[in-house]
């Protein structure tokens, strides 16, 4: 057994090869298919989990596939002791060349989660709050985030634990979600017949029990992983007789990677004809998500019948000891799921409140936000309110800048007193200032004598700028 189909064996590899979300492919003839010359084997490419950290587990399953001894312990390692981590502990055996690429690509996984916690935290508009990386990370359990630099047994233990985990509740997830999508569906068409007149509602629903009546007119169904279902394949995809079947030569065509084992979606390639009986993309009454959700069916229940060491790959030797079971030979008939409602109406009951509740909690917040704009519009209404008067404010101060003021009397330097305004008229010869016998002026008089003696009286005329023959007056 090579060391590809070792892995493959193992819960490890396991975590690559589940669950591809993707449609599966038509199974070709490969009777009427040129067979492509011999070339070196190449591993097959690994399918996407569909778990978040996928690259991150794949990469690290590349790694340790390059160390011999890790092989080697992973060959004498039985299923169950993988899963309680005694694979885990051989980690620190391995070459430091593996471990140092798997230190870096530890760090790139929490530099990449950092990332993502960062980008969640900008949309929810949460960009002046302080983030608490270290309790963001503790969501993450398939890493140790207490160490983000080095990649340790623990690293790989909670890897293998949460992957396994994981996608063991995966088939379990994607049930509650068609449930989900099936009851939505009701729920909707409900609702649209209340808002029909009689007439309308009951040509909606004439048109309803008829699309249910197209649906489920179509060919009978075999039983998944049926020798009537097989010898189907045998003879519409593989071209070959029917009554040549065998089951030993039929494995070897579908298994597609050539590994031994079926995975579970070349097991799922094999319902493809059951299906296109059921379920045509080009006819309304047919639904796809419906025939998704019908494939899984199929692949969960020949899983539980042929899979006896539940490591969800089906092995040449545990298909060929299905094949002469009596389920395999006379096998009941499959009910699909137009005969199973994938929800009771106790269920729906719960999902109409739920959705009702949550209606009532959207226009809670409706009207709260509401008012919260109401407010916002009447704070800024006074604050334009406001901006308007200190605008006319500013406007009234600029038109009195702009008004001609007279400006205050000039100051000589000293204590020298400005001369006064007007004209100079002398007095006449024989008048005196009247100032010196009017009692009112003797407190002027008195404030003139301290003038320092400096300064003129300009009160009086300068001598030089009498006219001849006169003399003034004392």
């Amino acid at each position: 057994m090579s060391w590809s189909q070792i892995f493959h064996t193992s819960c490890l590899v396991l975590l690559v090869q589940l669950l591809c979300l993707e449609a599966v492919p038509i199974s070709l003839d490969k009777t009427k298919v040129n067979q492509p010359e011999d070339k070196a084997s190449e591993p097959p490419p690994s399918v996407d989990t569909g778990l978040h950290y996928d690259r991150y587990l794949r990469e690290v399953i590349d790694f340790l596939e390059k160390d011999q001894h890790f092989r080697e312990k992973l060959h004498n390692t039985d299923m169950e002791d993988i899963k309680m981590g005694k694979l885990a502990k051989e980690l620190d055996f391995v070459s430091h060349h593996v471990r140092t690429q798997l230190d870096e690509l530890k760090r790139q996984e929490v530099s990449r989660l950092r990332t993502l916690i960062k980008a969640k935290q900008d949309i929810e508009g949460g960009n002046d709050m302080a983030v608490d990386h270290q309790a963001l990370l503790k969501q993450f359990e398939y890493l140790n985030h207490m160490n983000p630099h080095t990649f340790e047994v623990e690293d790989l233990d909670r890897l293998i634990k949460s992957a396994t985990n994981d996608l063991e509740n995966y088939d379990k997830e994607r049930h509650e979600e068609f449930k989900k999508y099936e009851m939505t569906k009701d729920h909707e068409r409900r609702e649209h017949l209340k808002t029909l007149d009689d007439e309308g509602r009951k040509k909606e629903e004439e048109h309803y029990e008829e699309m249910k009546k197209k649906h489920a007119d179509h060919p009978k169904v075999n039983h998944p992983g049926s020798q009537n279902q097989f010898k189907e394949v045998w003879e519409e995809a593989d071209g070959l007789d029917p009554e040549d079947f065998d089951p030993k030569t039929f494995f070897k065509l579908h298994d597609s990677n050539g590994d031994g084992f079926f995975d579970e979606q070349e097991l799922e390639a094999l319902f493809t004809k059951e299906l296109e009986k059921i379920y045509d993309p080009t006819n309304e009454e047919d639904d796809m998500v419906e025939m998704e959700e019908e494939r899984l069916r199929m692949r969960e229940h020949v899983m539980n019948e042929v899979d006896t060491n539940k490591d969800r790959l089906v092995s040449l030797e545990e298909f060929l000891i299905a094949t002469k079971k009596k389920e395999f030979l006379e096998p009941d008939s499959w009910e699909t799921l137009e005969q199973n409602q994938a929800y009771t109406d106790e269920e729906m009951r719960e999902f109409e409140e739920h959705l009702t509740q949550q209606e009532e909690d959207l226009n809670q917040k409706a009207s709260d936000l509401q008012k919260q704009r109401d407010e916002l519009e009447r704070q800024q209404e006074q604050l334009n309110s406001q901006k308007v008067e200190l605008q006319q404010a500013v406007e009234h101060m600029e038109r009195l800048k702009t008004q001609k003021v007279e400006p205050p009397p000039e100051v000589h330097e000293g204590n020298a007193i400005p001369e006064p305004r007007g004209e100079y008229h002398p007095l006449p010869p024989g008048h005196q200032d009247m100032s010196q016998n009017h009692p009112g002026m003797k407190q002027d008089n008195h404030l003139q004598n301290q003038i320092p003696h400096n300064t003129q009286d300009l009160s009086q005329p300068r001598l030089q700028d009498l006219p001849p023959g006169h003399q003034a007056v004392p």
